[in-house]
Formats: C-alpha cells, sequence, structure tokens
C-alpha cells in the first residue's frame, strides 16, 4: 500500500496551493512509500502520493488520471481484479496509458460515476478529483483496511493516509478528543469515524464520501456486514458448503497473488495463516517465503506449531523472537505509528515482524487476518452461545459451569468462584436479546481501565461508549441470531478499529510492507455471513466449516489444536531487566497531573502494584498499558516531542 494526501479549498478564499505543503504532508507519511511521490495541483484541489511500487513499477505513478485529464486520482491499495474490469473498459473504449491497477478507478468512474466502487474487489483508500463536477471523492474499502482521516478548518477539506500528515496542515492542531479516549477504553477503538484526535474523523469502512464546492460533506455506505434472518441462511449440505468457501478463498488468495515483486506471507501456527499459506503452496506457483515471531514466554510462544507447517509445506522460513527488553524499546515508537493509545503491547511485535519481511526483501505478505470474525473463531462467539443458553434458565449453576471450557483456570467449585462468574459473565442474563449482549462482559471489563481517569478529565465525557454505538446495529438486528450479531459488532469495533489499524496496516507500514487479506475478500464476507451459525461454530467447535473445507490441506496437529489468542508481553515487560527512563518519567507525579487524564494517585498504586507482579491481572495490565500510552500520545502528538 501507498500513502495519500490532500486538500481541498472549497471555501472562497482558500489559502492557495503549493508543492510545499502538499511535500511537508507527504513527508510525515514517507515510510508508507518509500520509492517515490507525485503531485497534481489545480485551482482548488491539491493531491499528493507517496508510492510503494507494487505493480507497473516503471510506469504506475501517481497522480492518474483519465483521457482528457478531467478526472484524476490518488490511490492507497490494490484494487486485484484490475485485470479483468482493464479488459472490459477497453472494450468499451477506454484508453490506458499505464498498466496499474489505479488507472481503472479513473475510467470506471467515467463510466459509472460514484457507484464504480461496486466493481472493486480490493482494499483502498480513495481520493478522487472530479474536475468538471468539482467535486471530491473519498472511499474506504469494505473492511476498513486501508486508513483514510479528514478534517475541516475555514474553507478547506484536508485528509491523509495518516493523521500526523494533516498535523502539518495550518491550523490543525492535536487535542484529545475526550469521547474518542473514552470509547477506546470501553470498546477498545472509538466508534466510527470518530478517532482519539478532536475534530479529526475516519471515512468510515465501506463508505464513500462526497464533498463540493459548498464544503458539504456527504457520507454513503456502499457496503455493510449483513446477515440473513434466522432460517433464511444458504442451502446444501455440508460438503456442498464447504466446497464452494473452498473455491472462494482459493480466487481471493489467487488474486492476491498478483503482483510486479516478490510476495511472502505470515505464518502464526494458528489455523488461519496456515490455511493461507497451504493455499498459495497447492494453487499458485509463487515460490513460498513465510515469516514468523515467537516470544521467551512459553505461554504466549506459538514456535512448535509454526515449525510443523514449515516442515508440512517444505517453505523458506524467516523467524524472530520479541523478548521483554524489546517490547519496552519499541513501544513509544509503536504509538507514534498507531496514532492511538493502546490496551495491550501486541502491535510491537507485528512491527518486528514486518521489519524481518522487508530486510529479506519483501515488500508483500498476505495474512490469515478476518477469518475468526467471518467464520466465527472467537471465544467471545463461544462464550455468546454458552451465556444464551444460560440466560434460559439464570438460576442454573450447571449451565454456567459450562464456560469452565472456555476457561479452564476458572475455580468454580468455590462459592468465590461461582460468585465471580454470577457478577462477571452474568451481566444481562435478564435480557439476552439486546443486541449487545454478546459484549457486555468484555466492555465491563475493559471499562475499568477508566477508574484512573482523573475528576476534571471525567466531567468532559458527557456520553457514554455504549451510548455512541447506537445507531451503529442495523435495524433488521432483531431477526438475525445471536451468534451473527455478535459477528456483527467484533467486525465494526475490534476488527476495523485495532486489528486492522494498530495492529495491521501501520506496524506493516512501519517498514513499508502491505498486507493482503484473502479472508477479507468481501466476496468471502457475504458467503460467509450467509452459512448457518451452526456450521462456523459446530457446539463449541470454532471456524467448523473452514476446517472441513481445507482439512486435506493441513496436519491434524493444526486443524485440532484449540485456538490460542495471540498475545504479547505486557506490563512486566516494562520493569524485568530494567525500566526504562520515559516509563518513569511519563508515570510520574508530574507527568500525570500536567497532562490531566488521569489520577496521579491511583497510577501509582498501579504502578507499584505492576511492579511486585510478575503476572498483574488482565484489568491491571490492560490499565498499564492504557495509561502509559496515553502518556506517549500525548507528548509525542500534543507536546510534539521524542519519547526516549
Amino acid at each position: 500500500m501507498c500513502g495519500i494526501v490532500g486538500i481541498f479549498n472549497h471555501g472562497a478564499h482558500g489559502i492557495p496551493h503549493s508543492r510545499d505543503n502538499i511535500d511537508a504532508m507527504l513527508n510525515e507519511i514517507s515510510h508508507r512509500g518509500p520509492d517515490g511521490k507525485g503531485h497534481y495541483i489545480d485551482g482548488p484541489i491539491a493531491l499528493g502520493h507517496a508510492r510503494l511500487s507494487i505493480i507497473d513499477l516503471a510506469g504506475g505513478a501517481q497522480p492518474i488520471h483519465n483521457e482528457d485529464k478531467s478526472v484524476w486520482v490518488v490511490f492507497n491499495g490494490e484494487i486485484y481484479n484490475y485485470i479483468e474490469l482493464r479488459r472490459a473498459l477497453e472494450a468499451r473504449g477506454h484508453r490506458f496509458y499505464t498498466r496499474s491497477d489505479t488507472e481503472v478507478l479513473v475510467h470506471l468512474y467515467e463510466d459509472l460515476g460514484n457507484n464504480f466502487v461496486a466493481e472493486l474487489v480490493g482494499q483502498f483508500a480513495i481520493a478522487l478529483w472530479d474536475s468538471k463536477a468539482s467535486k471530491l471523492l473519498l472511499v474506504r474499502d469494505h473492511a476498513g483496511i486501508a486508513p483514510l482521516f479528514y478534517t475541516q478548518i475555514g474553507g478547506r477539506f484536508a485528509f491523509a493516509s495518516e493523521i500526523k500528515a494533516l498535523l502539518r496542515v495550518h491550523g490543525v492542531d492535536a487535542r484529545l478528543n475526550a469521547h474518542g479516549l473514552d470509547q477506546l477504553m470501553t470498546l477498545w477503538a472509538p466508534v466510527s469515524p470518530n478517532t482519539v484526535f478532536e475534530n479529526i474523523y475516519e471515512v468510515s469502512p465501506g463508505h464513500l464520501l462526497e464533498i463540493d464546492m459548498s464544503g458539504q460533506v456527504k457520507a454513503y455506505a456502499y457496503w455493510q456486514w449483513r446477515y440473513p434472518a434466522e432460517g433464511d441462511y444458504l442451502a446444501g449440505s455440508e460438503r456442498q458448503l464447504a466446497g464452494e468457501l473452498r473455491e472462494l478463498l482459493i480466487d481471493a488468495t489467487r488474486l492476491r497473488l498478483r503482483s510486479d515483486v516478490a510476495v511472502g506471507a505470515y505464518l502464526s501456527g494458528g489455523l488461519d495463516s496456515s490455511v493461507t499459506a497451504a493455499l498459495i503452496k497447492k494453487y499458485s506457483d509463487v515460490p513460498l517465503r513465510t515469516f514468523s515471531i515467537g516470544f521467551e514466554d512459553a505461554g504466549l510462544d506459538e514456535t512448535a506449531y509454526q515449525q510443523i507447517m514449515i516442515k508440512h509445506l517444505g517453505a523458506e522460513h524467516s523467524h524472530i523472537r520479541c523478548s521483554d527488553a524489546d517490547i519496552a524499546r519499541e513501544f513509544p515508537s509503536a504509538i507514534w505509528h498507531t496514532e492511538s493509545p493502546l490496551l495491550r503491547t501486541a502491535p510491537v511485535p507485528m512491527r518486528m515482524l514486518s521489519r524481518l519481511a522487508r530486510e529479506q526483501g519483501y515488500k508483500v505478505v498476505l495474512t490469515g487476518e478476518g477469518a475468526d470474525e467471518a467464520l466465527g473463531g472467537y471465544d467471545i462467539f463461544k462464550e455468546n452461545k454458552i451465556r444464551q443458553f444460560w440466560a434460559k434458565f439464570p438460576q442454573s449453576t450447571r449451565r454456567a459451569s459450562l464456560l469452565k471450557r472456555l476457561y479452564p483456570y476458572l475455580d468454580l467449585n468455590q462459592g468465590t468462584g461461582r460468585a465471580y462468574l454470577q457478577a462477571f459473565f452474568g451481566i444481562g442474563l435478564d435480557n439476552p436479546q439486546q443486541p449487545f449482549f454478546s459484549h457486555l462482559p468484555r466492555w465491563e471489563t475493559t471499562g475499568k481501565t477508566k477508574e484512573f481517569f482523573s475528576a476534571t478529565f471525567k466531567e468532559r465525557i458527557k456520553i457514554s461508549a455504549t451510548k455512541a454505538l447506537d445507531g451503529m446495529m442495523p435495524n433488521e438486528n432483531s431477526r438475525w441470531s445471536a451468534f451473527n450479531r455478535g459477528q456483527f459488532i467484533e467486525a465494526k469495533t475490534l476488527l476495523s478499529g485495532y486489528l486492522l489499524s494498530s495492529q495491521g496496516d501501520r506496524m506493516l507500514m512501519a517498514s513499508s510492507v502491505e498486507g493482503r487479506f484473502p479472508f477479507l475478500d468481501h466476496r468471502v464476507i457475504e458467503f460467509a455471513n450467509r452459512l448457518p451459525p451452526r456450521l462456523k461454530m459446530k457446539v463449541l467447535n470454532e471456524k467448523y466449516l473452514l476446517k472441513a473445507a481445507t482439512q486435506d490441506l493441513l496436519p491434524e496437529a493444526i486443524t485440532a489444536r484449540h485456538k490460542q489468542p495471540y498475545r504479547a508481553p505486557d506490563a512486566p515487560a516494562f520493569f524485568r531487566g530494567g525500566t526504562p527512563g520515559y516509563v518513569h518519567e511519563l508515570l510520574s507525579a508530574r507527568s500525570i497531573n500536567e497532562y490531566g487524564y488521569f489520577d496521579a494517585a491511583k497510577v501509582k498504586r498501579l504502578v507499584d502494584k505492576v511492579q511486585r507482579m510478575s503476572n498483574p491481572g488482565y484489568k491491571d495490565n490492560m490499565s498499564f498499558i492504557a495509561v502509559l500510552s496515553t502518556q506517549i500520545w500525548h507528548t509525542l502528538f500534543v507536546k510534539k516531542q521524542q519519547v526516549v
């Protein structure tokens, strides 16, 4: 992927454009496109592009225009079906001057107007200028893989792939959005289109924005995660549906191997990345080159399963190990790239992994992201099934004890254990049909991080994080199964807001590496969404149909293993083997009070507690990372100072 920026002076007295203004924005995101820069400046519009050259290395420089130069585009991402689209467009008389996938966008727009996006299979953030209509279009891909942000100030509308580029626009300052942070510290990410920056927004996944010379912004949802009413699912035998899923995944993988540079794959040792690697090996002539990361902590490490797959596939492989010292050293850099506070350190190892791929000469990697959301792979979906069953007879201790199958470490035999179970997992049992039932325990736990907010900061929060979700659920959600409602919430919050951004795109592009995601092909998602939930999770067997569709490609050790969530060392990593100076400085009473977000006395007690414990609890871990990352965020973006 690349980086795009632009400024639309829609006001009558807009500041004149200059190439220096666009260059200043592009320089902030040069890591996204180190292979070249491009500009288009004319009248009210200025467009800029930082290129990571992957397709048409010699001729694909952007901005790209149509035949009469009335339509211009800058674009971040890939249009995977561009070859097929180009053939159709040429048959209709369009003339091309490059071999790039970008050029299909201007010609499709000429034919279809705003509906051109319906033809695209890909991951993209598109800025298209129509000089005849004097309007700007911003478009973001279906699942929200490619980032795109915007702001308005005076008579100017500015956009960029990353927020740090917007901060180079005259008059745009970094200020914390209190509601955005409150939402992040409940839901793991701000509710789209909010960000943690005040007055800076994202283009929501599956949306198109149209901005005209009056400065009016119209937002259109061209795609959404949708599910059929209960009982209205895809027909066919289990074998037939498994075969259809396999064919879709083969095609989605094949398209994502289109490249003029070498393509590799991440291999975690889990089912999803193993399926992706196996499909590359069996259904393409691309040499299989894989990359993985391991941990010093045996409880986090999946190296043994990675080795099983490497041997099975005969892949050429590179491996890197992440230590506590790596986490502590690289955490500030991760915040610079995520542009957001975090609740866990997991992005850091992903940055190290992308760096490894780039050092080995790879600009493109395929990953297994998205399979859990589309095909039912998370423990939260299992938890939801058990809690729905429990809610039919809330007094039953036997039904509640089924949670021990998910969390065997829970001591449910003692009275205190049963009380904890009721208090934690029993939330909302009186109304299991309410839209957010599946996620209430998670949000309740995550929300405890907000206990560390200062009294003055709490006064700035006028709308609760969950209240901000009220308009998110489509009206027809009441006709969906409880399982599908949980999938929808996961896709609309954690997937696009955190996994594909902080842990995905930002850590990949920090090393100038493009990630590609076969499971997030919108055709795969649409097929998966229409499946009966019992085929996504059979009793408590997650991603059942995916396993059925691909079991002949994988060793039994991979298909039979219990899903292990990806985790990285958290709070203790900052204290084992020496604590970095920035931790002491930013968590000091002086810094906490100066920034004003947290209560200094509470933070001190938290830090003291975490330092004493070798394995802090979930809440303490999250709270420590949340406080530290917010302090780093403020230092980097508000104070504009380095963190060392």
